[in-house]
């Protein structure tokens, strides 16, 4: 008996190496990733509808996040214990590169634009050593949306804050 529970120590042991080793992914595939799904939501025919009223402007929220507060320029929105801020310069229309321009820093891991449809987008990944995860800031014309993310949730939530941004300027 004692030799049986070996092997099964032995292959629960391998299956769960192979698991780990083959649901890793790299920096650079998630960061990848994170660029490609913003850019597939960017050219998106299909934006979701506004669900937020506010007073000053309405936005697509997510079903994960709530509001937290709102003026005439800024919400804070929360999905969880996560944090995302929304800037909304109503000056700038939405082909403007005005936030893309200030978001040309050195040591970016990612910062890809996008133009098409009478709008400009970007995406930019900061590395954050810290926590090993980053800062993202998704922009559409003036809207400016910025989180700190996880690599575990960097690639879902630029899906969700191109999202946010494109209900806001369309």
């Amino acid at each position: 008996m004692p030799k049986m529970t070996y092997i099964v120590c032995i292959i629960l042991s391998v299956f769960v190496i192979a698991i780990t080793v083959f649901s890793f992914q790299s920096e650079e595939s998630i960061i990848a990733q994170a660029g490609e799904k913003a850019e597939e939501v960017f050219y998106s025919e299909d934006i979701p509808e506004d669900n937020y009223e506010g007073e000053y402007f309405s936005f697509y929220l997510p079903a994960n996040m709530n509001v937290e507060e709102v003026d005439m320029f800024n919400a804070i929105v929360h999905d969880g214990d996560q944090p995302l801020l929304v800037f909304y310069n109503t000056l700038e229309d939405n082909k403007s590169q005005l936030n893309y321009e200030a978001a040309k820093i050195e040591d970016v891991a990612l910062l890809e634009s996008f133009s098409g449809n009478d709008k400009f987008g970007y995406i930019r990944l900061l590395p954050e050593d810290e926590n090993m995860g980053y800062e993202l800031q998704i922009g559409v014309g003036g809207v400016k949306l910025t989180t700190f993310t996880s690599k575990n949730k960097a690639i879902t939530d630029s899906e969700n804050l191109m999202k946010i941004a494109l209900s806001i300027v369309e």
